[in-house]
């Protein structure tokens, strides 16, 4: 019974026992519907071994949302947590574990799934691609992404949370001060996640800059498109400096090193700066895919060019630089003195200069626009005014002898939030919108959409605004309690139900997917937004190959002008396709990598030495395995193309 014991959660809890119950229960159902509707055959051969990457940008899809629920349900309970003074729902260790996970949930497991959803779908159409560079390594780089999320969301069934924060300072984060195993899931899980997103930000660079279709330069390529460049190409440097810190602190905490530790040479400080050199561009990683979503939806339903094309590329480009200079001002009270601290102030403030370019290029794009308010430009119109206020007051946290008084209170919470919800969150939610006729065929539904972005922007003002006043008044974040004397108790219930309405939202959401589901119509055509670029080109349901015949590209709204111009998209006839083939070693090796991440957090170090076999074997394999891919032929293309469109 001693090696079971090591697998108990050390602070367990009524909700964590629900927890395991209801996910044993899960799991049952998903195998008794697979095993009773006869489904394993066709989920191994359409979604498991898919290289297709349409479809891995549906599996990337479907993982935020359940994430967004995993993490949206930590939040409130830390909001309820703090709606009232001296509360007890939480203890201090339940509440640290929570606020880690929301943490890491929300940035690493919801956001990031969702805009690499739709940069699988859309980018290779935007282009005119028919596939990725790479695709089986793109499939690779969802199963690392997806069996990492799997392990880090097992912790807090067996074997306990993570309980540093979602920044995991060390010596806070050393086996010193956690002892447990919650902090070793932290540092493997994402390390494995990691290493699918680096092999994505590889993958799609190559893609954009080898794949565009004839006539498409850099200076036709779509906005979206070029966002998706910008953000791949600081995955490229920002996520190799995280993939150092977090095997020199896996080292510290399972081999007894001291990269981080306070004695024997260690330096604390230097994970710290390790981790902001990956977290702060990281926060553009996430950003600039908003601004490439927001720019296609604001054009697409102003009905207007773009306003400012070179000018929106050009500050990609800058705030992409300027990401890499701006890490310490995360230690601005940490005692680097007024000659750092002024440096990174100014390059902090900077990034509001290209920022603010692409605001007023968005407000010339409205401007005498015949503007219809669909629910994804509704997403766009809440976020100019909300994200301009979370810019501003990032503008007041760059003031390095303010932010003494703002740094490590709900202030920098509110702020935080400000930016990556109407800047990220309904970003996502407006391309949801916006591309999901494209991804399943039927449009959602425009009534309870536009419900939902009002409870959203309702639930959001309210949870998150009164966070700026008491961080002013001095409410630290990262208690999990405070006095009444404090006076923070009013307005933290006002925040807790700003929480339940976003709650609300959410489940408008997953109604209007099962909504439009069942009563949707089937008959959108190709392109039911009137939109400008060029994956609207493509039919309904999008077929494996893309493009039957690769378009011929003349602007960077290459279907507008097709329309309205008469510029002939696809020239020539029919011929043959080539096409990779379906492979399952990537998702073998997710579930080897999966099974190497647990052996490791439980130093289970006969298990790790097969697993890691196991996985090289699969390298190998890869590696001499003959396989060409197969061929569409044209007249099956050409039957496709026919019946898609529907003519007999």
């Amino acid at each position: 019974m001693d090696f079971f014991e090591q697998f108990k959660v050390p602070h367990p809890s009524l909700a964590i026992y629900a927890s395991m119950v209801a996910i044993i229960i899960t799991l049952i159902a998903i195998i008794a519907g697979l095993t009773y509707f006869k489904k394993w055959g066709y989920l191994w051969r359409e979604w498991l071994t898919t290289v297709d990457h349409k479809k891995i940008g549906i599996m990337y899809l479907i993982s935020a949302i359940l994430m967004l629920f995993r993490g949206g349900v930590d939040a409130l309970m830390m909001r309820a947590q703090l709606a009232r003074p001296e509360n007890t729902l939480l203890d201090a260790q339940h509440y640290n574990e929570i606020f880690t996970t929301h943490g890491v949930v929300m940035v690493l497991f919801m956001a990031m799934p969702f805009i690499m959803a739709l940069m699988n779908f859309i980018v290779p159409l935007q282009i005119g691609a028919r596939d990725v560079a790479f695709p089986r390594l793109n499939a690779l780089s969802f199963w690392l992404f997806f069996f990492g999320a799997m392990l880090f969301n097992i912790s807090f069934v067996v074997g306990g949370s993570p309980d540093a924060g979602w920044t995991a300072y060390f010596p806070l984060a050393g086996p010193e001060l956690s002892p447990t195993v919650g902090n070793n899931y932290y540092m493997i899980a994402i390390q494995i996640a990691g290493l699918g997103t680096l092999m994505t930000g590889i993958n799609f660079i190559t893609t954009i800059l080898k794949m565009r279709a004839p006539g498409m330069t850099l200076g036709k390529i779509p906005m979206f498109t070029w966002s998706a460049l910008a953000a791949n190409i600081i995955i490229v440097f920002a996520f190799p400096p995280f993939t150092v810190a977090l095997a020199m602190g896996t080292m510290d905490r399972l081999f007894g090193t001291h990269f981080f530790s306070m004695n024997n040479g260690g330096m604390d400080m230097l994970w710290a700066n390790l981790f902001w050199v990956w977290g702060h561009p990281e926060v553009y990683i996430l950003i600039l895919p908003a601004f490439g979503i927001f720019s296609e939806v604001i054009s697409t339903f102003s009905r207007k060019n773009l306003y400012g094309y070179k000018s929106m590329v050009a500050s990609m480009v800058i705030i992409s630089l300027i990401s890499f200079f701006v890490w310490a001002h995360h230690f601005f009270t940490m005692g680097m003195g007024p000659l750092a601290n002024s440096f990174f102030s100014i390059t902090t403030m900077a990034v509001a200069i290209p920022t603010g370019v692409k605001i007023f290029n968005w407000l010339f794009t409205l401007y005498k626009g015949k503007i219809e308010f669909t629910t994804p430009m509704l997403y766009a119109m809440m976020f100019l005014p909300l994200f301009t206020i979370g810019g501003v007051t990032g503008v007041m946290l760059a003031m390095s002898a303010a932010d003494y008084q703002y740094h490590n209170t709900m202030f920098l919470v509110a702020h935080f939030h400000n930016v990556i919800i109407p800047g990220v969150v309904f970003a996502m939610l407006a391309g949801l919108h916006y591309y999901w006729p494209k991804m399943f065929g039927f449009m959602l539904n425009e009534r309870i959409g536009k419900w939902t972005v009002w409870l959203l922007s309702i639930g959001f003002v309210l949870a998150f605004m009164p966070m700026y006043i008491t961080g002013l008044d001095g409410q630290v974040r990262r208690m999990y309690t405070y006095s009444e004397a404090t006076g923070f108790g009013p307005l933290n219930m006002v925040s807790f139900v700003g929480a339940i309405i976003l709650a609300i939202g959410f489940v408008f959401i997953c109604y209007n997917l099962y909504y439009s589901f069942r009563y949707a119509s089937r008959d959108v055509g190709i392109d039911p937004w009137d939109a400008r670029t060029l994956e609207w080109a493509t039919l309904n349901p999008v077929p494996a190959y893309n493009f039957a015949i690769i378009p011929q590209v003349a602007s960077y709204q290459a279907v507008w002008d097709a329309k309205k111009k008469g510029h002939v998209l696809f020239k020539g006839k029919y011929e043959k396709i080539h096409m990779p083939s379906n492979t399952g070693v990537p998702f073998i090796m997710g579930v080897l990598f999966f099974i190497w991440g647990f052996a490791m957090v439980f130093s289970l170090w006969k298990l790790v030495i097969l697993s890691t076999i196991a996985i090289f074997l699969c390298m190998v394999y890869n590696s001499f395995k003959e396989d060409d891919g197969y061929y569409i032929s044209a007249e099956e293309v050409e039957k496709t193309e026919r019946e898609l469109r529907g003519v007999s």
